[in-house]
């Protein structure tokens, strides 16, 4: 086994206190990603999204989060994907957000149900207009003969498309995740790390600090 020790560090940047943190977990969200942001991690937005087939094999990807609010996360896909056809089939979802720089993890578990098509549409027509004939071109998670042939396809969607506006495919859309917890972790020495959990509670949320 290839030895990382090399690779050890404490974290010693900051602490989190439950007298600190914000009664509404996504109001303390916001605060966490607006400082990723200031701070210039790279893709603040990205995300490990993991999903488990009825089954319960699980699987994990990095996509990016789209919008949060009181209501969840945010993100979009093609609905015939792997991760799609699970959430169908079992539909809760685990989010984990690392900013490394700041030593920060978010990490958020929950149900997840699919947005409105208005709220899709809308999004779609937002996205640059490659990233649109993308959404057509890929049959996401399916074999691919080539690269040659994705581009190809991808090549006569732009051609039939020409100076005409994109539509949202009909098999495209957007995931909410309605959390169920949310826990936000700060790196500390000798990792005795900071851990604040909200757990729903009704209409409000219960708060624990949680051993590292």
């Amino acid at each position: 086994m290839t030895d990382l020790a090399s690779l050890r560090r404490d974290y010693t940047l900051a602490s989190l206190d439950e007298s600190e943190v914000d009664a509404d977990p996504f109001r303390q969200f916001a605060r966490w990603f607006d400082e990723a942001c200031k701070a210039e991690v790279g893709e603040p937005n990205a995300m490990t999204l993991a999903t488990a087939s009825s089954d319960g094999m699980p699987s994990a990807r990095t996509v990016l989060l789209k919008g949060f609010d009181a209501q969840g996360f945010v993100f979009y896909t093609n609905y015939e994907s792997q991760k799609a056809s699970e959430l169908a089939a079992n539909p809760r979802a685990s989010l984990a957000f690392f900013w490394h720089p700041i030593e920060r993890q978010v990490l958020i578990g929950g149900a997840v149900e699919r947005v409105s098509r208005e709220e899709s549409e809308a999004y779609f027509r937002q996205r640059p207009r490659l990233s649109q004939l993308g959404a057509w071109a890929s049959a996401q998670s399916r074999p691919v003969a080539s690269r040659q042939a994705l581009e190809q396809r991808f090549a006569e969607l732009e051609a039939r498309y020409q100076e005409q506006e994109i539509p949202c495919p009909p098999h495209w859309g957007g995931f909410r995740v309605v959390p169920s917890t949310i826990e936000f972790w700060q790196g500390r020495r000798s990792r005795l790390h900071d851990r604040i959990r909200y757990t729903r509670q009704g209409a409000g949320w219960a708060l624990q600090r949680v051993c590292p």
